[in-house]
C-alpha cells in the first residue's frame, strides 16, 4: 500500500472490527436465545403419586429440566437457598404452591414459572409462587450486581492501557503497585455504587468491597502483565476476557441453565460468575457457596500476579540493553537538548492512541 497514513489507518481499524464481530457473536449466542438446559427442579412429595407426577414432568421437558423428589417443603427450600434447584413445586388438588429464589436469578424464576403454571391450571386452580430468597426492593430483579460487574471491569481493563502503555517506561515494580492502588479506588467506587449510592447491598459493605478488589486487581494484573508481550493487541485481548466472556457466563442475567454448553462451562470457573455468584451468597444465601466463589477469585488474581511476574523477567535484561545502547555523557546531556528520535516520536503516538482506543471502548 503505497500510502504510509492509509495503511496506518487501517490497521488500527482491525481492533475495532475484530470487537465488532466478537461482542456480536459472545451477546447474541449467550443472550438472544435463552433456554432450560438440565434446568433443576423439584417436586415436593414422597408419595408414589407424587414420584408418578414428577417423571410425567420430567418425560414432557425432556433435556429441558432435570426434576426430582424431596420429602418436605422445608427440604426444598433448603434446596432453594443453596441454589441446586431452581423451582420447587408443592402439589396440591386446592392451593398447588411454586416456591422459588428469584435474588439467585429473576430469569430463572419467570423460566420455571412458565413451566409450572399450565400444570396447575390443568387442574383448574390458581398457582400460588411463594419467593423464599428474593433481591432487596432498591433492586426488584436482582440485576443490580450485573451492572455492577460491569462498572468495575470498565474501570479495571481500560486502565491497564494507562499502566501498560503510558507507564511503559517505569518499572514493573511501580506499575504493580500503582495496579494496587487502582485496584483499590475502583473497587471502592464499586461499594459506594452498591451502597450508600444505589443500595444494592444492605449489608456486608466491606466484603462487597474485598471481593471487588480481589475481582479488579486480579484483571488489572493479568493485563499489566501480558501488555510487556502484546502491546496494542492488549486492548482486544482484555475485551475477549473480561467482557466477551466474562459478561456472557456471568450469570448476572442468565444462569449457566438457560444458556448454552459453552457459556455454562465458563461459568464454573470465570472470574466474573465468581464475583456476581459470591456477592449474592453474601447477600442473600448467608455465606452458602462463598468460600468456593472467593477462592475463585483469587486463583485470577494469582494469574496475574504469575503473568506479571514472567513479564517483569522478559523486561529486565530488554531496559538494560536499552539503557547501555543509549548512553550519554552526563556533561553532554545537561548542555545540549537531545531532538526525540522519530522512533520515540511514533512510540509515544502508539501509546497515546491505545489509551485513547481503549477509553473509547
Amino acid at each position: 500500500m503505497r500510502s504510509p497514513a492509509l495503511r496506518h489507518v487501517l490497521t488500527h481499524l482491525i481492533t475495532p472490527l475484530l470487537m465488532c464481530i466478537g461482542m456480536g457473536l459472545a451477546y447474541m449466542g449467550a443472550f438472544v436465545t435463552p433456554e432450560p438446559h438440565h434446568l433443576p427442579v423439584a417436586v415436593v412429595g414422597t408419595t408414589p403419586q407424587a414420584k408418578v407426577f414428577a417423571q410425567s414432568v420430567k418425560d414432557t421437558a425432556g433435556d429441558k429440566l432435570d426434576v426430582r423428589t424431596v420429602a418436605t417443603r422445608a427440604d426444598a427450600v433448603g434446596l432453594l437457598k443453596s441454589r441446586a434447584v431452581t423451582g420447587a413445586y408443592v402439589p396440591s388438588a386446592h392451593t398447588p404452591e411454586l416456591l422459588v429464589a428469584s435474588a439467585a436469578s429473576d430469569m430463572g424464576a419467570t423460566a420455571v414459572e412458565k413451566v409450572f403454571t399450565p400444570v396447575a391450571a390443568k387442574e383448574g386452580v390458581p398457582l400460588k409462587v411463594t419467593d423464599v430468597a428474593a433481591p432487596v426492593a432498591d433492586d426488584p430483579t436482582g440485576q443490580g450486581l450485573f451492572f455492577l460487574l460491569i462498572a468495575l471491569s470498565i474501570g479495571s481493563y481500560a486502565s491497564v492501557a494507562a499502566l501498560g502503555a503510558a507507564g511503559a517506561g517505569l518499572a514493573m515494580r511501580v506499575r504493580a503497585l500503582l495496579v494496587l492502588g487502582v485496584s483499590a479506588v475502583v473497587s471502592g467506587i464499586g461499594a459506594l455504587l452498591a451502597g450508600p449510592v444505589f443500595h444494592l447491598a444492605h449489608h456486608d459493605l466491606a466484603g462487597v468491597w474485598g471481593m471487588a478488589w480481589l475481582y479488579s486487581a486480579g484483571i488489572l494484573f493479568i493485563g499489566v502483565g501480558l501488555h510487556t508481550f502484546l502491546k496494542r493487541w492488549t486492548t482486544l485481548t482484555m475485551m475477549v476476557l473480561f467482557v466477551m466472556l466474562n459478561f456472557t457466563s456471568s450469570g448476572g442475567l442468565f444462569r449457566p441453565e438457560l444458556q448454552n454448553g459453552f457459556f455454562g462451562t465458563l461459568h464454573a470457573f470465570w472470574n466474573g460468575a465468581g464475583f456476581v455468584e459470591g456477592i449474592r451468597s453474601l447477600l442473600y444465601f448467608g455465606d452458602d457457596g462463598l468460600a468456593r466463589n472467593v477462592w475463585t477469585l483469587v486463583v485470577w488474581l494469582l494469574v496475574g500476579l504469575v503473568v506479571t511476574g514472567i513479564a517483569a523477567l522478559y523486561e529486565r535484561p530488554r531496559k538494560a540493553r536499552h539503557a547501555a545502547g543509549h548512553g550519554e555523557p552526563a556533561a553532554q546531556t545537561a548542555a545540549v537538548p537531545i531532538p526525540a528520535r522519530p522512533a520515540e516520536q511514533e512510540a509515544a503516538e502508539e501509546i497515546e492512541e491505545e489509551v485513547e482506543e481503549t477509553v473509547g471502548v
